[in-house]
């Protein structure tokens, strides 16, 4: 039986890639680090958005069920490109072997995400068949039809509620097919990125919110991805637009409005992360966290 009956709580994407670590070439955290982030959010935070099922996502687990730690998961799926996308500005155009062996390891990634899922169900809330993967600029395009093929093959193995992660657009248009076979639609909001101002950024949230919410009037709408960076460079954030006081207001606006009304939403994200984006390091891409690379608080954590 399908449902969502989901708490409502603080809740925080995590993705603890330490300096030296990457997804790209495997380099995993270890137990230990992970025991160490996880002890740290769980002061404040009850659910953790990941976003594939490797060994990182693995240990996640592993270190709440060993650790006895009260933190509910959203487990994530890393869906690669099975379509070239020339709207993507920095590229994506791929063979044809690459996109067909990509189905391959998409099919495997949704094996993997049953799999965990049934290991551990008192930890895994739900599960997310991709992130961001049909919005206009994505460079790991999947078609529609495909996730709502890999939805119906999660249904047959697994209990928990079944989403997909991307931003407000798309779910206005082109998803409304998928969104009929999940459980929740989950959205992602950034005004910074849209050139918004502090002063326009919790009322831009919420129109982006009711353009999906108002479209599904049935259909459960979370938050699963809106944050402000605390550092650029101007390429798509201007540098004057991105601080930690501006992303704590941002935070506490963001939270106390979803909390009064309910809406569950995951804030980007727990820590920053060298591996992101370009070498430089004022790179937007590297300065989401509500904590430093070395695990200190920014301004936001720093408060009440």
């Amino acid at each position: 039986m399908h449902g969502l009956e989901i708490a409502h709580g603080h809740a925080i994407c995590y993705s603890g890639y330490r300096d030296g670590q990457s997804p790209r070439t495997e380099t995993y955290p270890s137990y230990e680090e992970i025991r160490e982030d996880l002890m740290l959010l769980s002061e404040n935070w009850c659910y953790l958005r990941l976003y594939d099922c490797s060994l990182h996502a693995e240990r996640v687990l592993q270190v709440i069920d060993q650790e006895g730690l009260d933190l509910k998961v959203m487990l994530g799926i890393e869906m690669r490109a099975e379509l070239r996308n020339p709207n993507c500005p920095w590229g994506a155009e791929f063979s044809s072997e690459t996109l067909l062996a990509n189905q391959d390891l998409n099919d495997a990634e949704v094996e993997k995400s049953s799999a965990l899922a049934q290991r551990y169900p008192e930890s895994v809330f739900s599960v997310s068949v991709g992130n961001e993967a049909c919005v206009d600029w994505t460079d790991h395009l999947v078609s529609v039809e495909r996730l709502i093929t890999q939805v119906r093959q999660l249904k047959q193995s697994i209990k928990q509620p079944i989403t997909f992660c991307d931003n407000y657009v798309p779910w206005t248009n082109k998803l409304a097919p998928l969104a009929a076979e999940l459980d929740f639609i989950s959205i992602h909001t950034y005004p910074v990125w849209e050139y918004k101002s502090i002063d326009e950024a919790l009322a831009y949230t919420q129109q982006n919110y009711r353009s999906v919410a108002d479209l599904y009037p049935d259909k459960p709408v979370v938050i699963t991805e809106a944050g402000w960076a605390t550092a650029a460079n101007g390429g798509g954030i201007e540098t004057w637009n991105a601080s930690e006081e501006l992303q704590s207001r941002y935070c506490r606006e963001l939270l106390e409005w979803t909390h009064r009304e309910r809406i569950l939403t995951f804030v980007f994200e727990a820590f920053d992360e060298e591996w992101k984006g370009s070498a430089d390091q004022q790179e937007p891409e590297k300065h989401w966290g509500l904590f430093n690379r070395d695990r200190t608080p920014k301004l936001f954590m720093q408060g009440p």
